[in-house]
């Protein structure tokens, strides 16, 4: 675990993407590459400061979460110091559409200069929600 303490994004949060059959991707995920969880695959980080870290591939059967991204999918990124992460950002120009605080994690959200709809996320209970 590092000791920096400089807001800052600590990894990769997960990838979500719109298919026809969540439930079929998923046992795809399962059975073709060993990775499974809650939420769709999800693989362990040993370098993050909260417990149960995790990357996770979730699957949607519409894009209402990633509006008003393009495109059909969305990056989420783990970050530490959410708050001042997002302050860093709104001191450089960019525009955060919005932020959530949803009790097991912080959430804030952006646009790339593509129209890919970024989600940050800060971990914040040691235990995440079955």
């Amino acid at each position: 675990m590092s000791a920096d303490n400089t807001p800052r994004v600590t990894g990769l949060g997960g990838v979500f993407y719109v298919v026809k059959d969540p439930e079929a991707t998923r046992a795809w995920y399962r059975e073709t590459l060993g990775i499974d969880g809650t939420y769709g695959p999800q693989m362990a980080w040993a370098d993050e400061p909260k417990a149960n870290p995790y990357s996770l591939i979730s699957h949607f059967t519409d894009d209402e979460y990633i509006k008003p991204g393009e495109g059909g999918f969305m990056i989420n990124l783990r970050v530490y110091d959410l708050d001042g992460f997002v302050a860093g950002l709104r001191a450089k120009g960019v525009t955060v559409l919005d932020t959530a605080d949803e009790g097991f994690g912080k959430f804030a959200w952006l646009l790339d200069p593509n129209g890919v709809k970024i989600e940050l996320w800060e971990q914040v209970a040691e235990d995440l929600p079955e």
